[in-house]
C-alpha cells in the first residue's frame, strides 16, 4: 500500500491508529484487495478499504489476459471511483450502499475508504436465497433503477454492465453458436434503443448483495460497472445469479411482478412524471433479450459456465428466432 494511505485513512474516520483486522476478499485477476481496518480513538470502530493495485503482470483465470481486459479493468475503477465521488450520495435507504469517506489516487494505487455495511446491519452474506432475500434485492434493483430513471451517465460506463457486445469483442470472436453471434448487434441495439434507460448497477449478482440478518434489508456493494442501460440487464442478471434452471422457469413470471410491482412504487414516489405502465410495458418486452446478451457473454466466454443451462438456450434460441435468425 502506498506510504500515504494509512495516513489517509486516519484522517478520514478522525481515528488515531489504525490496524488491519481481515482481508476480506482478493481483487479479479489480481488487482488488489478489499480489507478491513479496526480504528481506535473514533466513535467509527472500523471501515472498509478496496486497495486497487495494478498488477505487473496480469493473470486471468479463464485466460482472458488481453490488453482490452487490462483497460477494461483499470476503467472500471476510474467508473466505481466517480460512482462514489459524484453519484452514490443519491441513493436513499431504498437502495443502501454504503458511504464513502474517501478516494485517492497514487500512480497505479488507488484507495477507496467506505462504510463497513458489516457495522451498519448489513453482516448477513448469502449463497443461497429464499424468499425474502429475492424480494429485498428485486425492491433494491427498482429503487435503483427509479432513483436513475432518465439519468446521463456522465463519468461512468455510457453502457453499464461488464459483458454489453461492445466492450467484449473478442467473446463475440469465440462463440461457436452462430445464429445468436449474429443476432448479437440487433439484441445490444433492442437493449439501447429503449426509451427508458436508467443507470444499471453492472455487477448485480447475489454476491454483491449484504443483508440484515433478518433478510428484510439489503445494501449492494461493488459499482465498478455501473453505467446507463435497461434496468432488465440488472434483472435477468440477478436471477439468473441465485436460482437454478427449473427455479428460473417456474419462478420468472412471479419475480417480475415483484419487481415491477416495487417499480411502480417507486417511480411514484421518485419519478412521478414517469408513465410506470409504459416503462413496464417495454422491459417486460426486453427482458428475454436482456437475458439472451448475457447469455450470448457467457456462452463465448466460458462455454462449460454451470449458468448455461437449458432454459437459457430456449429462451435465447426463442429470442434469436424471433428476430428472424
Amino acid at each position: 500500500m502506498h506510504e500515504d494511505f494509512p495516513a489517509i485513512i486516519k484522517q478520514a474516520t478522525g481515528a488515531d491508529d489504525i490496524e488491519l483486522s481481515e482481508v476480506i476478499q482478493e481483487l479479479w485477476s489480481g488487482y488488489g484487495a478489499i480489507l478491513r481496518y479496526r480504528l481506535s480513538g473514533t466513535e467509527r470502530q472500523t471501515v472498509v478499504v478496496k486497495h486497487v493495485h495494478y498488477p505487473a503482470q496480469i493473470a486471468h483465470p479463464r485466460g482472458w489476459d488481453s490488453a482490452r481486459s487490462h483497460l477494461r479493468k483499470l476503467r472500471s475503477y476510474q467508473v466505481e471511483t466517480a460512482w462514489y465521488a459524484d453519484w452514490s450520495g443519491r441513493c436513499a435507504a431504498s437502495c443502501y450502499v454504503p458511504h464513502c469517506l474517501a478516494l485517492e489516487t497514487r500512480g497505479a494505487e488507488t484507495l477507496m475508504v467506505l462504510e463497513d455495511l458489516d457495522a451498519s446491519g448489513f453482516s448477513a452474506r448469502r449463497e443461497s436465497v429464499g424468499e425474502k432475500e429475492l424480494v429485498a434485492c428485486l425492491h433494491w434493483l427498482a429503487n435503483f433503477h427509479a432513483s436513475f430513471m432518465g439519468c446521463v451517465p456522465q463519468g461512468l460506463w455510457p453502457q453499464g454492465t461488464y459483458w454489453h457486445l461492445e466492450t467484449r469483442p473478442d467473446e463475440l470472436a469465440a462463440l461457436t453458436d452462430r445464429p445468436l453471434q449474429q443476432a448479437a448487434a440487433t439484441i445490444d441495439q433492442l437493449l439501447r434503443e429503449s426509451p427508458y434507460q436508467t443507470l444499471v448497477h453492472g455487477d448485480a449478482k447475489l454476491a454483491n448483495f449484504c443483508f440484515s440478518p433478518d433478510a428484510k434489508r439489503v445494501a449492494a456493494v461493488d459499482f465498478q460497472y455501473v453505467g446507463g442501460g435497461c434496468g432488465m440487464k440488472d434483472v435477468a442478471y440477478f436471477i439468473g445469479s441465485c436460482l437454478a434452471e427449473g427455479e428460473c422457469a417456474r419462478q420468472e413470471s412471479r419475480l417480475l411482478d415483484c419487481y415491477f410491482g416495487a417499480l411502480r412504487q417507486a417511480l411514484a414516489r421518485l419519478r412521478p412524471t414517469v408513465d410506470a405502465s409504459a416503462v413496464e410495458g417495454n422491459w417486460r418486452e426486453l427482458f428475454p433479450l436482456a437475458w439472451t446478451d448475457f447469455h450470448r457473454f457467457l456462452k463465448g466466454w466460458s462455454p462449460g459456465h454451470w449458468k448455461l443451462n437449458a432454459y437459457s438456450e430456449k429462451l435465447a434460441r426463442r429470442v434469436v428466432q424471433g428476430l428472424g435468425g
